[in-house]
């Protein structure tokens, strides 16, 4: 039976969750749901004004940056997301609350796909 990798070499003996050493981002969720994409981000500590949120030729890009002058810290996040479908960029809409930043972007009404089916040659 094969032992479970520790999150790296140095933190293969302490008794630490493997998640805090991870690569990767588990700081979104984006779905579809009916007619619009819905992205969920955890953004905790930010006030809304220090998060901008904007959409360029199907890429949404989501900035912050937050600095806490009592600890004299900055903390930045920076990401983009591509989309397949045409979005109505005049009805996306974004929300702060408690936390997270939900931006619901609406697909096009004529950007609606009913796709093709691919005959599979034998």
């Amino acid at each position: 039976m094969a032992l479970p990798r520790p999150a790296s070499t140095w933190t293969g003996g302490m008794d630490l969750p493997s998640k805090l050493f991870e690569r990767g981002s588990d700081d979104y969720e984006l779905y579809e749901q009916e007619d619009e994409f819905v992205l969920a981000v955890e953004l905790p500590g930010f006030d809304p004004a220090e998060l901008t949120v904007s959409w360029n030729d199907g890429t949404l890009n989501v900035a912050g940056e937050h600095e806490d002058e009592f600890r004299s810290t900055r903390r930045t996040y920076h990401r983009r997301f591509r989309f397949p479908k045409t979005i109505d960029e005049d009805a996306i809409e974004a929300e702060y609350q408690n936390g997270i930043l939900t931006v619901r972007l609406p697909m096009a009404v004529d950007a609606a796909m009913t796709g093709t089916e691919i005959e599979i040659e034998s």
